[in-house]
């Protein structure tokens, strides 16, 4: 009963305290005395201040804190006056730090599976409704944007790739929990301190500049769209998704659209070029594509289109183009 009541309450804690799974998940990945050290790590705390809280030895937390570290359930900040630990903060920090984890649990991974299947679409509309602005956006595809204006460097996956002091690659947390889609499950691309967070914990690999470029373009052509943080600064991570297992798009389809937010561009075809050959229309994440358009061809609905341009990238004769619709102030600063 008393494991049952720590894990009930470290759930609470990542603002998960009514899911059927999140409390198992943190059973699955620790102990007892782990999860008094997750509970005692919040503010963050030093080795001999957990131990204190906790009433543990020192050398006891010591041992368990990078086990953790590499479960994904602690950080580490890093001060000249030495390193504190801190807890995973919620739920979404949790599934993504988890989920990658080296030689994740079977049994956690199902855990998780049960949570986006069951309990995630409405634990979204909770957490979107509470949210001060969207926590990420679509970025178009690595093509030329027909406008007027200079594509930005923060709407650029070049240009956030080329900026970067350091990256890495990591798999898809979501492709590793579900992965139906049989989608390339290594393109986690993470920026700077995400890099070298995911390294220290052994879930990335170091990524050269050309390698990283080279991946966005294969992502493009198996139908990824790339997103990432929704600030003008250099991201933490640019993410790849697919349409099935990624937990981004119920923002989508609640209508809701807090937690996600399109990039400034949006699909236009030219009815003359499009030929009605339909190629775009199984590329579309979010039925933004119908051929009603003048003489059949393709019609894009701008109030469904998130202005990725996966449809761009096969469409055999070049039809379809981008243009900013929405100003760079769009984007918060």
């Amino acid at each position: 009963m008393a494991e049952e009541t720590l894990y009930q309450k470290l759930a609470e804690a990542v603002g998960a305290g009514d899911s059927k799974y999140i409390p198992g998940i943190f059973e699955t990945l620790t102990d007892e005395k782990e999860a008094k050290v997750l509970l005692a790590a919040a503010p963050p705390a030093t080795i001999q201040e957990i131990a204190q809280k906790t009433g543990l030895k020192e050398e006891e937390v010591e041992a368990m804190v990078d086990p953790l570290f590499k479960k994904g359930l602690l950080f580490k900040s890093k001060k000249a006056d030495g390193t504190r630990y801190y807890r995973v903060r919620q739920v979404l920090q949790m599934h993504d730090s988890t989920a990658v984890m080296v030689n994740a649990p079977r049994q956690m991974l199902d855990l998780w599976k049960g949570f986006m299947d069951k309990e995630f679409d409405a634990f979204s509309r909770k957490f979107e409704q509470i949210l001060p602005s969207a926590v990420i956006r679509v970025i178009p595809v690595n093509v030329t944007v027909q406008n007027e204006t200079q594509i930005l460097a923060f709407d650029d996956v070049k240009s956030i790739i080329a900026e970067a002091r350091n990256l890495a690659v990591t798999p898809c947390s979501c492709r590793a929990i579900d992965g139906a889609c049989g989608k390339t499950l290594e393109v986690c691309v993470q920026i700077d301190k995400a890099a070298d967070y995911s390294i220290e914990r052994g879930t990335g690999r170091k990524l050269e500049k050309e390698e990283a470029l080279k991946m966005m373009k294969l992502c493009e052509e198996e139908g990824l769209v790339h997103v990432t943080g929704n600030k003008r600064t250099l991201g933490h991570v640019i993410c790849n998704c697919c349409s099935d297992c990624c937990l981004n798009w119920p923002s989508v389809r609640t209508g809701l659209g807090k937690f996600v937010v399109p990039s400034r561009f949006r699909a236009k075809v030219d009815f003359e070029k499009c030929t009605a050959c339909e190629t775009c229309l199984d590329r579309c994440y979010f039925e933004a594509i119908s051929m009603e358009g003048e003489g059949d061809t393709a019609a894009i609905n701008s109030e469904k289109c998130m202005g990725c341009g996966l449809c761009l990238v096969t469409c055999p004769t070049e039809a379809i183009t981008l243009d900013e619709v929405r100003p760079a102030e769009f984007v918060p600063a």
